[in-house]
């Protein structure tokens, strides 16, 4: 007997990490006959399965609002406090109408009891939950004191009791083994690890027709060695890094390709990249306009592509992140069975490398045997076939929607107290 299962967050929409890993959740459990519904700020799920509540976004001029006035600074107006609490129990009326009218059984909150968004919706979720002891999965992508950012706020009170809150009704779940020892240290609180996954039990299908124009239509020739960039361009990614490694192997051949556009933090980096590049004498692309969330055409008629298009085309995977709260791209590399050079963020030290991922590693600057070492996996055929197959099958070991139902089968049973997973 299935349940019904209501996810909540500020946003399930487009490809950021919170949106496609609940998609992925959603999946596993619709296998097993458990029904998803989503409530959010901004959604691009079934109308008819979802209850969208504007002041649930982050986005939100009013949420906006409270944000410049309690990041940055140490001490918040009355008004603000009395807006924050305004919004939050409107918020708690819409969970519980959420609840209600879909008839749900049990809550997943996707990041929103984790980082402080959206304070006035972690306020309301936590009430909600106080006060009718509803069943709830948190599931934490990264915490507020994991980002710079909220160090210095005004609204210590507020993140102390509901980014998380510690209510017995609640089962914590982290996606990384510094996220679960903080969590425990900091809050008390136990938490169930489940990293991100990739649906290693279905490979990807052989490149088909429509993909065939994608070098041609970012201006690559057919015999080009593309590295790609899989991430937004934002300082954090490290991408100067990529742009060493490709100018390090001295080859007109090898050229960097960046699949995703800047974020708001990143247009200043972008002209830097630019810059870099041509000192270096990289050709570089950057290609979003290209690349989108669905194949389709723009209104010139030119094809748009998937990151999985980018991915099949590629002949390398650069990932030179400074910090990542897990590391999407590098699953995809391993799905896709490409090459990949990993820049050793903390969760890859910690979580993946002591599994025996097979990669380019380097240690926050390139050096002449990082750029041997990319030189002879686009070289050794043999090589690079024995490294990617490797990382794929530790990919479907580790990483995989298997592993993904074995952990939510653990959660489900502790609410339902019958294996009906």
């Amino acid at each position: 007997m299935g349940i019904r299962i209501g996810f909540v967050g500020t946003r399930f929409a487009g490809t950021d990490g919170v949106s496609l890993e609940s998609a992925k959740w959603a999946e596993v459990l619709w296998d097993h006959r458990h029904v998803s519904y989503w409530y959010g700020g901004k959604l691009d799920r079934d109308p008819d399965i979802s209850l969208h509540v504007p002041l649930a976004y982050f986005g939100h001029p009013d949420i906006e609002w409270i944000n410049q006035r309690v990041f940055g600074v140490r001490t918040r107006s009355p008004e603000v406090t009395r807006r924050i609490y305004a919004i939050s129990d409107y918020l708690k009326g819409t969970l519980y109408e959420f609840t209600r009218k879909f008839n749900l059984d049990l809550l997943i909150a996707e990041n929103c009891l984790t980082i402080p968004m959206n304070i006035p919706l972690g306020i309301a979720l936590t009430h909600f939950i106080a006060e009718t002891g509803f069943p709830v999965i948190a599931h934490h992508h990264d915490f507020y004191w994991e980002r710079d950012r909220f160090s210095v706020n005004a609204v210590g009170d507020l993140l102390a009791t509901s980014f998380p809150p510690a209510l017995p009704s609640i089962q914590h779940v982290t996606i990384n083994s510094a996220g679960q020892q903080d969590l425990s240290h900091r809050r008390g609180e136990a938490s169930l690890l489940i990293p991100n996954v990739l649906n290693f039990e279905r490979p990807p299908g052989e490149p088909d027709e429509y993909v065939a124009t994608f070098r041609g239509d970012v201006g690559l020739q057919p015999d080009d060695i593309m590295f790609l960039q899989p991430t937004r361009v934002v300082p954090r990614k490290g991408i100067e890094h990529a742009i060493a490694v490709v100018s390090g192997l001295r080859n007109a051949k090898c050229k960097l390709v960046v699949s995703h556009e800047a974020g708001d933090e990143g247009h200043g980096y972008v002209s830097a990249l630019r810059d870099l590049a041509e000192q270096e004498q990289v050709d570089l692309r950057f290609v979003s306009a290209r690349v989108g969330e669905f194949r389709t055409l723009n209104p010139e008629g030119q094809r748009i592509y998937t990151l999985a298009d980018a991915y099949s085309q590629a002949d390398f995977i650069t990932y030179p992140s400074l910090y990542e709260g897990f590391g999407n791209a590098l699953l995809e590399a391993f799905y896709y069975r490409k090459p990949v050079l990993v820049n050793r963020y903390s969760i890859f030290v910690t979580d993946i490398e002591p599994r025996g991922a097979r990669v380019i590693a380097m240690n926050g600057f390139v050096t002449r045997d990082t750029v041997a070492q990319v030189r002879r996996v686009i070289e050794d055929d043999q090589y690079r076939m024995e490294m990617v197959n490797h990382n794929y099958e530790l990919g479907r070991a580790f990483y995989s929607y298997t592993v993904l139902r074995r952990k939510l089968r653990v959660l489900i049973t502790n609410i339902t107290g019958a294996e009906d997973f």
